[in-house]
């Protein structure tokens, strides 16, 4: 266990076993922090571009947040965007594309999880000026019952401080526009939007 977060929520390492209530918790949060499973018709597939491939590609730095009823967040970091994103063109992505159709690049075209698969098929690079100022990157997501506790203040501070003991000197987060509370929560922990982008962005003490 990393922290204990009190109440039966705590922080641990993430493992393989975790791979079906990861993508669980990434559907249920995938719309904008909001539940995707209406919009999607491959529940697997968010968590197999957002989730998994940090569990797999950067262990020491992939973690589950547990409860009494199981699962109920991650929280995954790369210290390394460049590297960890050619190490998933070579090693993750591959697999992946064998088994699902490369829809039309008209996005009119696509229905359901269309434009997951592709972007399976057609991953959007982060540009490299970013890259060059904020090299790491994190994603975290909770389901309501693990919000409103501190959890995710306290699961981004380790983050932060990991990735900056690995020697990072600022880090990004891909957030979506209209998800105003993830917004905002970040912001109080010193990210600030990245103008003509959706990420948000800050430095990292060395």
């Amino acid at each position: 266990m990393e922290i204990d977060f009190g109440d039966g929520f705590f922080l641990r390492q993430a493992t393989a076993a975790d791979d079906a209530a990861i993508c669980r918790v990434c559907l249920l949060t995938g719309d904008a922090g909001q539940d995707a499973s209406a919009r999607e018709d491959d529940p697997n597939l968010l968590g197999q571009i957002y989730c998994l491939p940090y569990r797999v590609l950067e262990p020491d730095l992939a973690f589950v947040v547990d409860s009494p009823d199981g699962v109920c967040g991650y929280l995954f970091g790369a210290p390394d965007t460049a590297g960890f994103n050619d190490r998933a063109e070579r090693e993750w992505y591959p697999k992946l594309r064998g088994a699902l159709n490369d829809p039309d690049p008209d996005p009119s075209t696509w229905r359901g999880s269309d434009w997951a698969r592709r972007m399976i098929h057609h991953p959007e690079p982060i540009a490299a000026d970013v890259v060059a100022d904020y090299p790491s990157h994190g994603h975290i997501d909770l389901l309501e019952q693990a919000r409103g506790r501190g959890i995710g203040r306290k699961a981004m501070t380790l983050l932060m401080q990991r990735l900056s003991k690995a020697g990072s000197k600022g880090m990004f987060l891909d957030v979506h526009p209209q998800n105003l509370g993830a917004r905002a929560f970040y912001a109080k922990l010193g990210f600030a939007p990245l103008p003509s982008t959706d990420l948000m962005v800050r430095r990292l003490p060395l």
